[in-house]
């Protein structure tokens, strides 16, 4: 007969028969599970089991000695120096063009090698000189009838259009305006194609005053030129015609290909984008943009890139606004709504818009690398079915990431909502189970080792606030000792400076818990796996939230979490959770993966972000960039491993090894080591105009004439590194005068400077300036209008290539029109005056005629109304500097790189 005992009597059986202990390794789970269901079946003995503890626990509190723990610490350095780094800066052989025969259809790399010897040989290329709009553009031409006498005229077409074009757009805070500026642009097609959508790949050949211009973004012009070269002379055909813009007008900025998107015929018919540009000189390039909401793109540049470099992370601090540079990505997305791929090199940002970029920082390994992914890219773009309707296939943003350069993965936004659930879900579980198992295990309530989880979930959360407050309170410091940078050469400094700090943090009130936590109802090394379950909590929590607020870096987050779900699991499986520490091996072995990769990563932002900050300007403490972008990647990479250092004996002694680091580093910074700059491989970057300006008043006189050295500084230690080599006596900043002077008296050149004005410096100088010339400006009429009770002042100007309109209505007057951009006399909420009309000609330099409309309530036009300022910048090197000011250049310090040229300034009242 069936009896309640007699089922009772067979579950218990089923349960030993089956051995799910086996399974979760949580013996003491599944007796739980049998005590409840057969009650009266035996029960342990009170004195045995306090016996069985004691042992238990003495078993289990065995170390390994401290004096393995720095042996510890080291590998881990040891394996990024030894790895990481190295598989970072590995680059394949040129292809020499002895050896072409060998590799057929495929990318050379001596060959845009000796163009760019060509290209770097013009030097500087700003827009309006000769170098740029007549010297390179014929480089360019003449590179391509070589492309087309050796092309397969049976199989493909190639025009080539040589775009003068003009127009106007809103950058930022100024009307950006251009006149004649020039496009070299050329499309090839398969004579069997009938396709009309086509892949736009865009490069640069303009470049900063003073700088050839070799890696920005010379290097990117000689691989599409190469790339080109390789398609034409393969007998591979494609299926979508290939559009190859080389604009002459991107770092003025942004003009040449605002031009080509908005009014090339070839434009409309371009569906995808990949832009090629440079931060630096040399290394491997990386894809920090993608789309927007085109995954597919993604999915063919994983398919088909040969040397991946992609992240995620890149691209949202990219789009956050703190990186300081821009692309022509930018107008492709916004004015011709073009998704695409966004790709630089950024490897070496010290000589970046400097003298130093030239070829000799290049090396050939870098275009062999670069070309070959980006003709497979041209390729795989050109033969996609995705490129005839791209919106067919827009689906979401993408989340992608690379490891080590080896592969990529891609996969939509949402796909990556779902993964990051799943995962903190099943870490979530895991943490939950382990718990019961310690309750069962050390023969205590679950309440109780809640309420110790709880109090050790307080005490690491503790510690991830001291591992980002120590990092920045360092920051801090050395901002506020006028040492700031000292990582600008030496950037292994900041491991001392901010990952000790963050360790040190993040370990601090953890190991002196278990230093001094009794042990006789939970065990050593189950309290210690109680941290991780702390640490898996918060990495769970913060990965839930960035997650459903769009952070798609949260994926960060999840990579930690689902190699710590693989350790618990086997540990489970194993029972090791159970043996001593025996779990710490596969925890340790489980992060490998996550910290080659964070190391990498982060190892490769650093290397980007800290030539940077030698542009980042005044403003901003740069330490606390780099301070939290360290302690960032530290507690990724490190945050699973630093708790095992409670397995050594004498924790608290090993945890001294983290000031003590940061205590000897920080000395370093105080040494020559710690000097941020070198000549010509580190340089700071002194940027400034010599200025003549006169200001009239509204009936003519002049109330100021002078001369002096506008100073825009790039970095954070501003004018002090210069103070023991030029006389700065008389250098003042001009935030003072910017209650009295529109833009504080000083003619800023472009949207940064407009932005940094109220940090610039003005240095007077008793001899005046000779300029080259000036701009000039000439009243053309000036007519009331009684109907509408405004006035307009027509104009014309005349002057060099790079000019500036400053208009400020004065008291109660406004811009009721003008022949700018009305969108930034329209939009008040957005734009103030002064207004800032930026212009410059490239081909051609006809006088710009312009006029303006103000309106008053009493329509009394017989008093001022508005000032104007017009500035005169005579910024390439075809002009000649005046004898005080090449003396000046020559007494400043020799790892100082001036960016300079003279200017007209002007301020008329009308």
């Amino acid at each position: 007969m069936l009896t309640l005992e007699s089922l009772r009597v067979w579950w218990r059986h089923q349960l030993d028969r089956v051995s799910l202990r086996d399974f979760f390794g949580c013996t003491d789970f599944w007796h739980y599970l049998k005590r409840k269901i057969a009650p009266d079946e035996e029960q342990v003995p009170t004195e045995p089991v306090t016996s069985d503890k004691m042992n238990y626990h003495k078993k289990q509190s065995s170390k390994v000695g401290w004096i393995l723990a720095p042996a510890f610490l080291i590998i881990w350095p040891a394996i990024l120096y030894a790895i990481v780094i190295p598989l970072f800066l590995s680059l394949p052989e040129g292809i020499t063009i002895a050896s072409e025969s060998s590799y057929p259809g495929q990318f050379i790399a001596e060959r845009a090698e000796n163009i760019l010897y060509d290209f770097n040989h013009i030097g500087p290329k700003v827009v309006g000189s000769d170098a740029n709009e007549n010297h390179t553009v014929e480089l360019l031409k003449n590179e391509l009838e070589k492309i087309r006498s050796a092309m397969h005229e049976d199989l493909f077409e190639l025009d080539v259009d040589v775009q003068v074009v003009s127009g106007a757009y809103m950058h930022w805070q100024m009307v950006n305006m251009y006149q004649a500026v020039q496009n070299v642009v050329v499309r090839i097609r398969s004579k069997n194609s009938t396709s009309e959508a086509a892949l736009l790949m865009n490069s640069h050949f303009d470049s900063k005053p003073g700088s050839p211009g070799a890696g920005d973004d010379g290097t990117m012009v000689v691989i599409l030129l190469e790339t080109l070269r390789v398609l034409a002379t393969t007998r591979q055909t494609f299926t979508h015609p290939i559009v190859f813009l080389f604009n002459g007008a991107e770092e003025n900025p942004l003009q040449a290909s605002h031009g080509f998107v908005t009014q090339h015929e070839w434009a409309k018919n371009c569906k995808a984008v990949i832009n090629l540009d440079s931060a630096g000189s040399g290394g491997r390039e990386i894809l920090f943009q993608s789309g927007p909401n085109h995954p597919w793109l993604m999915k063919i540049y994983r398919r088909n890139a040969k040397r991946s470099f992609a992240t995620t992370f890149a691209e949202e601090l990219f789009q956050s606004g703190i990186i300081p540079s821009d692309t022509d990505f930018r107008i492709f997305k916004n004015f011709g709504d073009i998704p695409g791929l966004d790709i630089a090199h950024f490897k070496n940002g010290y000589v970046y818009h400097t003298e130093f970029d030239r070829i000799d920082v290049i090396p050939r390994g870098t275009l062999q690398s670069t070309g070959d992914n980006i003709l497979a890219l041209a390729r795989a773009f050109s033969n996609s079915t995705e490129l005839k309707d791209p919106e067919n296939h827009a689906s979401g943003h993408a989340i992608f990431y690379d490891f080590l350069g080896l592969f990529v993965i891609e996969y939509t936004e949402d796909t990556g909502k779902i993964i990051n659930t799943a995962v903190v879900v099943v870490a979530l579980v895991l943490v939950a189970i382990s718990l019961w198992c310690i309750a069962e295990d050390s023969f205590i309530s679950i309440c109780s080792v809640f309420k110790l989880f709880s109090l050790i979930f307080i005490l690491h959360l503790v510690g991830w606030i001291l591992a980002l407050a120590l990092p920045l309170l360092v920051a801090v410091a050395l901002d506020s000792a006028a040492s700031p940078m000292t990582w600008f050469t030496n950037k292994w400094l900041v491991l001392g400076l901010y990952a000790c700090p963050a360790l040190f943090g993040l370990s601090v009130p953890t190991i002196l818990y278990l230093s001094i936590s009794r042990n006789d109802k939970v065990s050593h090394p189950y309290r210690l796996q109680l941290v991780y379950h702390a640490h898996t909590l918060i990495l769970s929590v913060a990965c839930i939230a960035l997650t459903f607020v769009g952070i798609r870096s949260s994926y960060f987050l999840m990579i930690s979490l689902i190699f710590q779900d693989i350790a618990l699991i086997i540990n489970f499986v194993t029972t090791l959770y159970r043996r001593a520490y025996y779990w710490s091996i596969f925890i340790t072995l489980s992060q490998i993966i996550p910290f080659l990769y964070f190391t990498s990563i982060f190892n490769a932002l650093l290397i980007g972000f800290i030539p940077m900050m030698g542009r980042f300007g005044t403003a901003t403490n740069p330490d606390l960039i780099i301070g939290l972008l360290t302690t960032w990647g530290t507690l990724l990479a490190m945050g699973y491993l630093i708790p095992l250092l409670n397995t050594f004996r004498r924790p608290k002694l090993v945890l001294l090894i983290f000031p003590i680091v940061a205590i000897v580093v920080g000395a370093l910074t105080l040494t020559l080591i710690g000097f941020p700059y070198r000549p010509q491989t580190n340089v700071q970057r002194v940027n400034f105009l010599q200025v003549q300006r006169v200001f009239y008043e509204y009936d003519g006189s002049v109330s100021l004439n002078d001369s002096g050295y506008y100073f825009d500084f790039q970095d954070r230690r501003r004018h002090l590194p210069l103070e023991s080599y030029v006389d700065l006596e008389d250098l003042y900043y001009v935030s003072k005068n910017c209650s009295t002077y529109m833009f504080c008296g000083v003619p800023v050149f472009n949207h940064r400077m407009q932005k940094a004005v109220k940090y610039a410096a003005w240095l007077p100088r008793e001899e005046p300036i000779e300029l080259p010339g000036r701009a000039n400006l000439t009243l053309i009429s000036k007519t009331a209008n009684a109907s509408d009770e405004s006035v307009r002042f027509e104009f014309e100007l005349q002057g060099p290539p790079h000019m500036s309109i400053f208009v400020q209505p004065i008291d109660d007057v406004v811009v009721s029109s003008w022949s700018f951009l009305e969108e930034m006399i329209q939009n008040k909420a957005t734009y103030q005056p002064p207004y800032h009309i930026y212009f410059s000609y490239g081909k051609e330099n006809t006088p710009l005629s312009f006029y303006i409309d103000l309106k008053k309530d009493d329509s009394d036009f017989d008093e001022p109304l508005m000032q104007l300022g017009i500035s005169g910048h005579f910024v390439s090197a075809e002009w000649e500097r005046d004898a005080e000011t090449k003396k000046f250049l020559a007494e400043l310090p020799p790892y100082a790189y001036a960016m300079e040229w003279p200017t007209s300034y002007d301020v008329y009242t009308f």
